[in-house]
């Protein structure tokens, strides 16, 4: 006979659904405030930056 060992995180470790529910909502609202700055910007100013208004939502989204 043989002995299987297997490694599992106890509960209080692992990251529960609201958590995880909350960690998703906070990085929308990132990307939602980042976004909108940018948009406020002129044509200008993202030229200053090197952007251009296609680059907003990758830049926004960090990619």
């Amino acid at each position: 006979m043989s002995a299987v060992e297997t490694f599992r995180f106890p509960a209080a470790s692992r990251p529960g659904i609201f958590s995880r529910l909350g960690a998703a909502l906070s990085r929308w609202a990132e990307v939602r405030e980042t976004r909108n700055q940018l948009n406020r910007l002129s044509d200008r100013e993202l030229s200053d930056i090197g952007l251009s208004r296609g680059d907003i939502d990758r830049i926004a989204r960090g990619l």
